[in-house]
C-alpha cells in the first residue's frame, strides 16, 4: 500500500523542514507513488499521476496566469501535491495566485518553512514506497501460496471462506447468481444483523466490473466462475476503503472457488460418463453378453444382478441452444446422481441425448417401488428445477428386460413433456389414450386413420389459410358444449355455430353424432401423436 501525503509529512526528515499546509488539507490521504523534484514549469508531460512535486520556486513565472497555468497542469497530471520551500524565490509566504489555483483544482499546497536535502526527503519517501511494495510483494506470495494449496487439495468453499476471513479479519460470504448465501464465514459478526433482508441489500449492489466497491455498504464483491459461466459473488464486507491487498485476496478466493468447482464438475462428469457409457450399452444392445452390463455396472459401484431394476428417464421441456444445453443436461445428472446417494439408491445416472437423462435405479426385494419413486421424485424437482418430467418404465427383474424398459420411459417422456405438470412422475397407464397414440405413431394405420378422418379439414385450412382445425378442437375437448368451446376460442356463439356447420359441410360429418365426435377426437389426439406436438 502506497503512503499518504499525510504519512510523507510525517516522516522525520519532512518534519524538519518545518512543513505547514497552505491549501487541500482534506485531501492529505492521496497516495504518493513517488518524488520528483524539478526547477521548470513545462514537466506536467513528464508526471504519470501519484507524484509529489517538490520545488524551491525558484523558475516559477512571476504572471499570474501563467502561475495559474504551471498548478492546472500540474493537477491534470493527477501529482498527490506541491511543496514548496520557502526562502530563495518566496520568503514568507506563497503567491495568492498559486494557492487560489490549487485551492480550485484541489491539489493540496505545503510550505517548507525550512531549508532541507531534497535529496533526503526523495530517500526517505522511496525507501518508504519500495518498503510497502516489497511488502505487499511478500503478502501476495503468501497469497498465492496459500490458495494454491486449497485448490491442489480441492478444499470446500467453507474452507476456502475460513482462509479469506482469517487472512482478512473481515466476514466474507459466497453467493449464487439469485443472492442466496451459499457458505459464509461472519468472523464473529452477528449473523441476525449481517444476514438480514440479504437478498434485497445484495441486489442493490451491482457489479459492473469482476471486482467492484460499493462504499456505502463497505463490501467488495467480485464474481465467481470460469470458462465464461459466471455462478455467484464473493463479498468480503471489509467496510469504507479496501486495501489492495483485501482485492488481490478476494480476487484470488473466487479464482480458488471457480477452479473448485471446475474440479468437482470434471471428476463427477468422468463418473456420469461411465454410467451413461453402461446405459447406452443395455440400450443399444451393444454388449455381445449381458452379464458384461453387470459386471461393469458392479465395478462403479451399481449392484444390477438379483434386484428390481426401474428405468427413469427426465426429459427437459426446454433445454436452450448450444453449451446451454450441455450444462443443463449435466446439471440434471448431477443433481439427480446426488438425490440417489443422500437416499441411499443404487443408480446408474447419465445422459441419453441432447434432451434425455437416464437413470437405471437398482433397488432390493424388500423396497416398494412405488415408495421408492414417491420419495425420489419430489427430491428431483427441488433440485433440477420444474423445466423436467420424469418418465417411468415398468418394473424389470432381469438386465435382458432393461432395454424395453428405458424404450417404454422414453416415450411416456416424449408425451408427457407436452402436458401440465400435474404429476411427480408419469407412467405409461397415465397417459391414457393419448400414451397408447403415441406408441403406435410410426404405424401407418394410424397415419391413415389420421387422413381419412380430418385430412379435409386440414387441407382446407392449408388453402384458405383458416384455423378451423382449432375450432374442431375446442368444440371436442369442451364435450360438444358449443357455449364453453365458443368461450374458449374467443368466439361469439354465432360465428362459432357457423365455422361448426362449415366443418361438418367440409368433412361430411355430423358434429351432433356421439360416435363421430369420438372417431373425431381419436384422430386429432393421433395427429398430435404423429407431429409429436401436444396441446397443453
Amino acid at each position: 500500500m502506497l503512503p499518504s501525503l499525510a504519512d510523507v509529512l510525517d516522516l522525520p526528515v519532512v518534519r524538519r523542514a518545518r512543513p505547514r499546509v497552505v491549501t487541500g488539507a482534506d485531501r492529505l490521504d492521496a497516495p504518493v507513488r513517488w518524488v520528483h523534484v524539478a526547477e521548470v514549469t513545462d514537466l506536467a508531460h513528464l508526471l504519470r499521476g501519484g507524484e509529489l512535486v517538490l520545488t524551491t520556486g525558484i523558475a516559477l513565472p512571476d504572471d499570474t496566469e501563467a502561475l495559474r497555468r504551471y498548478v492546472t497542469d500540474l493537477a491534470g497530471a493527477g501529482v498527490s501535491g506541491i511543496a514548496v520551500e520557502l526562502g530563495r524565490k518566496y520568503r514568507r509566504r506563497l503567491p495568492d495566485a498559486l494557492v487560489e489555483a490549487a485551492r480550485q483544482a484541489g491539489v493540496p499546497v505545503i510550505c517548507l518553512h525550512r531549508e532541507t536535502r531534497f535529496v533526503e526527503i526523495t530517500e526517505a519517501v522511496h525507501r518508504r514506497v519500495l518498503s510497502e511494495q516489497l511488502e505487499e510483494l511478500r503478502a501476495s506470495e503468501r497469497l498465492h501460496t496459500v490458495f494454491t494449496d486449497l485448490s491442489v487439495e480441492g478444499a470446500p468453499p467453507d474452507r476456502v471462506l475460513r482462509e479469506v476471513a482469517r487472512l482478512s479479519g473481515c466476514p466474507v460470504l459466497l453467493e449464487n447468481l439469485s443472492h442466496q448465501v451459499l457458505a459464509c464465514d461472519l468472523n464473529g459478526e452477528d449473523p441476525g444483523i449481517l444476514l438480514a433482508s440479504w437478498e434485497s441489500r445484495s441486489r442493490s449492489v451491482r457489479s459492473t466490473r469482476r471486482t467492484v466497491h460499493e462504499p456505502a455498504t463497505g463490501w467488495l464483491v467480485t464474481t465467481v466462475g470460469a470458462r465464461g459461466q459466471d455462478w455467484g459473488r464473493l463479498i468480503l464486507v471489509c467496510g469504507a476503503s479496501p486495501t489492495s491487498l483485501q482485492t488481490t485476496l478476494v480476487e484470488r478466493a473466487a479464482t480458488t472457488l471457480a477452479l473448485g468447482r471446475l474440479l468437482e464438475r470434471h471428476q463427477e462428469s468422468l463418473e456420469r460418463q461411465t454410467h451413461r457409457t453402461i446405459i447406452a450399452g443395455i440400450i443399444d444392445r451393444s454388449y455381445t453378453d449381458p452379464e458384461e452390463a453387470l459386471v461393469r455396472a458392479r465395478a462403479v459401484g451399481v449392484p444390477l444382478a438379483g434386484r428390481t431394476l426401474v428405468a427413469l428417464v427426465l426429459r427437459l421441456r426446454d433445454a436452450g441452444t448450444g453449451l446451454a444445453v450441455q450444462a443443463r443436461l449435466a446439471d440434471t445428472a448431477e443433481g439427480v446422481a446426488r438425490v440417489c446417494r443422500e437416499l441411499r439408491l443404487p443408480a446408474l445416472v447419465g445422459s441419453l441425448d441432447d434432451l434425455r437423462v437416464g437413470v437405471l435405479l437398482s433397488l432390493s426385494a424388500a423396497e416398494d417401488v412405488e415408495r421408492c419413486l414417491d420419495r425420489l421424485a419430489p427430491l428431483v424437482h427441488e433440485r433440477v428445477g420444474p423445466g423436467t418430467v420424469i418418465a417411468v418404465g415398468s418394473p424389470a427383474d432381469d438386465i435382458r428386460r432393461v432395454r424395453a424398459s428405458f424404450l417404454e420411459a422414453r416415450q411416456v417422456g416424449d408425451v408427457a413433456v407436452h402436458r401440465a405438470a400435474d404429476r411427480p412422475y408419469h407412467r405409461l397407464p397415465d397417459l391414457r389414450l393419448r400414451g397408447l397414440l403415441h406408441l403406435l405413431r410410426d404405424d401407418e394405420r394410424v397415419q391413415t386413420y389420421v387422413e381419412r378422418e380430418v385430412g379435409p379439414l386440414l387441407a382446407h385450412d392449408a388453402r384458405h389459410g383458416e384455423d378451423l382445425t382449432s375450432v374442431l378442437r375446442h368444440y371436442l375437448d369442451a364435450g360438444r358444449n358449443k357455449a364453453l368451446a365458443a368461450s374458449r376460442a374467443h368466439l361469439s356463439r354465432p360465428a362459432f355455430y357457423g365455422r361448426l356447420r362449415r366443418i361438418s359441410h367440409i368433412l361430411g360429418a355430423d358434429l351432433e353424432s356421439v360416435e363421430t365426435c369420438l372417431s373425431l377426437h381419436v384422430a386429432l389426439l393421433a395427429l398430435d401423436s404423429v407431429r409429436d406436438q401436444f396441446p397443453r
